[in-house]
């Protein structure tokens, strides 16, 4: 048993890049998915990473040799709901409390941002808990309780988990700045955050 499985999807086409793959996308020398997945494992969860079927490659290559991680091929034109599905019969085999999607484009999340919130799960585990910008803005990672994963396990498209939040209270946990939106999906946002984090 487990308190939390943390789900890294990562099987989408990065689309808006225009040829460019932001996961592999380099922060201080290190490609983006394998920095985000290497935190996620420092935490402690066990992490489940979603890569586009009949697509191993570099995506595939960047997540080798890294511990307390396994990666699971979906569907990428099911959108977000294939890795949530996964994610949810994940956790539930595990028989894990709680759920964590932490988008790994999302490169100023940090482990101890990920033992905060794992920490304040634990503290009300039927509830879904959001991270948040400093300032209040919604943002990931997101925790859904064990109690939704028969919902998560049904979701289609590319809406995601939101029609489910919209339906439930959520928690809310800020995190420094703004980590928990920050996420960067052309390249105009890329070359605009390495000017500002002096990447």
């Amino acid at each position: 048993m487990t308190d939390i499985l943390i789900l890294m999807p990562a099987a989408g086409a990065s689309s808006r890049m225009r040829g460019r793959d932001k996961l592999l996308e380099t922060v201080d020398g290190e490609a983006l998915l394998r920095r985000q997945a290497r935190r996620a494992g420092a935490s402690g969860a066990p992490v489940l990473v979603t890569l586009p079927r009949h697509a191993g490659g570099p995506r595939a290559e960047q997540l080798d040799g890294l511990p307390r991680l396994r990666v699971t091929h979906v569907d990428p034109a099911e959108g977000m709901a294939a890795s949530l599905r996964a994610g949810a019969e994940a956790a539930a085999a595990a028989g894990a409390r709680g759920l964590m999607v932490m988008l790994p484009d999302l490169p100023e999340i940090e482990t101890e941002d990920l033992l905060r919130l794992i920490e304040s799960f634990a503290e009300a585990p039927d509830s879904c808990l959001r991270a948040t910008a400093e300032d209040g803005r919604p943002g990931h990672p997101v925790v859904f309780p064990a109690r939704l994963f028969p919902a998560l396990e049904t979701v289609a498209g590319d809406v995601g988990g939101r029609d489910l939040l919209a339906r439930e209270t959520v928690r809310r946990l800020a995190l420094p700045g703004g980590r928990a939106v920050t996420d960067l999906d052309t390249p105009e946002d890329w070359t605009d955050w390495r000017a500002r984090a002096g990447r």
